[in-house]
């Protein structure tokens, strides 16, 4: 009986060239496992594309409820963004592509995985790590370390060869990975840092140069952190009940089309090397957006200022892979509990690239404005005593007057 290996498949160049070399050269029934992210592809055409290069068998999951509930709004009520522009489209897919490719491997009793990520990138470590955290028993086969394909030139070359197809040709060499959270760009021209990114490229947003002249009204409603209501276009209106992603993708739409969500980032692979990456995350940079404006309302100053920070190590522990790991889940439970008073509406308006505060409202909201205002003095439980503020000052600045104090004296014996 033949050995089997389950390949995460997407029906790339990639993975095509991939499935058919793993089955030349272990001799194994080869298992393809594609996961709907959202990632707008025909997916029985892909099916059928694996089958044709060699799959005994081919699984189709669809996971894009469990993508949005389970993994992007976690990101999202954690405001996790990696160094301060990407939104974490790639990275938060893959662990979930990985569960579901663990799962398949356990249903057909395979004890091999396999991936199609290359030996410079980050995907090697994101699938790799999570098939340790749950497979751990698993064999991986990682084609792009061992093989003697060296280049994507040489992918396409083998793929002709073998008569394999794909849509990749050596005109366009640049890779693209596209969920409901975003597409990303690398590769190709854009590795010239040199090159502008073509208008031609992109798929969900339009330049500012051809977003609409006159800007347009959203209002999205969070419910602990997630959103759960959109009204948009003089009233039309789409609740999270009629589908996560559903929001994701008509929001996806609203802000492509007013130029919002394009971000062009040098950023550093966790194996160290600096690459670019040009993203289109329309939905994702107007949710983090309205949900970080709802958070200045209701959280208060210091649980704010420790949520920022857990956000950067919540962005290095996506981006790094580490998803399915103890340290994870005990920040989730610390980000849940900051979300449970993060309700409310926040009204935008989209134009031309940019998105602008209209207004925003909580019941938990911590502002007040009798305390905030200076034309008036607070009164009763919330009374504010200008006064106060001397002594406050006295002992705040303290510590820096002592020092001063001190520096000086040593600057005058020196002298």
């Amino acid at each position: 009986m033949k050995q089997k290996i389950v390949l995460a498949y997407s029906g790339g160049l990639d993975t095509s060239v991939i499935l058919h070399w793993l089955k030349n050269n272990y001799n194994s029934d080869i298992i393809a496992c594609i996961v709907d992210v959202g990632q707008n592809e025909d997916f029985e055409l892909m099916k059928n594309r694996a089958l044709s290069v060699g799959a005994k068998k081919v699984y189709v999951i669809d996971a894009k409820e469990e993508f949005v509930n389970e993994y992007i709004f976690k990101i999202l009520k954690a405001n996790a963004i990696y160094e301060g522009k990407y939104l974490l489209g790639t990275s938060i897919a893959r662990p979930l592509i990985a569960k579901k490719v663990v799962e398949v491997a356990k249903k057909e009793n395979a004890k091999i995985l396999s991936h199609g990520a290359t030996g410079k990138g980050n995907d090697q470590v994101r699938f790799e790590l999570a098939f340790k955290c749950l497979y751990p028993e698993a064999k991986i086969i990682a084609p792009w370390r061992i093989w003697e394909i060296k280049s994507r030139e040489d992918e396409i070359n083998y793929a002709k060869k073998y008569k394999i197809p794909v849509a990749v040709t050596k005109e366009k060499p640049y890779s693209s990975d596209a969920n409901l959270w975003h597409i990303s760009y690398e590769g190709g021209i854009l590795e010239d840092l040199q090159n502008e990114p073509q208008d031609s490229m992109f798929n969900l947003t339009v330049s500012a140069k051809n977003a609409p002249d006159d800007y347009e009204i959203l209002e999205i409603e969070f419910n602990k952190g997630i959103p759960v209501k959109i009204v948009y276009k003089e009233g039309e209106i789409l609740l999270k009940k009629d589908g996560s992603s559903k929001l994701i993708k008509t929001l996806n739409k609203i802000a492509g089309r007013n130029a919002i969500g394009r971000v062009d980032i040098v950023e550093d692979r966790l194996v160290g090397i600096k690459s670019r990456g040009v993203y289109e995350a329309p939905a994702a940079t107007v949710l983090y957006f309205a949900h970080r404006e709802l958070e200045y309302l209701v959280l208060d100053r210091e649980t704010f200022h420790y949520k920022e920070y857990i956000a950067l190590e919540y962005a290095k522990i996506v981006y790094y892979g580490e998803w399915f790991t103890t340290k994870r889940e005990a920040l989730d439970k610390f980000i849940d509990e900051t979300q449970k008073y993060v309700s409310g509406k926040v009204k935008l308006k989209l134009y031309k690239g940019n998105i602008i505060v209209v207004s925003r409202s909580s019941k938990y909201s911590l502002y007040d404005v009798n305390l905030a205002s200076f034309d008036r003095e607070s009164k009763g439980l919330l009374e504010y005593d200008q006064k106060d503020s001397e002594g406050f000052i006295n002992l705040f600045g303290l510590q820096h007057k002592v020092s001063s104090v001190v520096k000086n004296k040593i600057i005058k014996k020196i002298i």
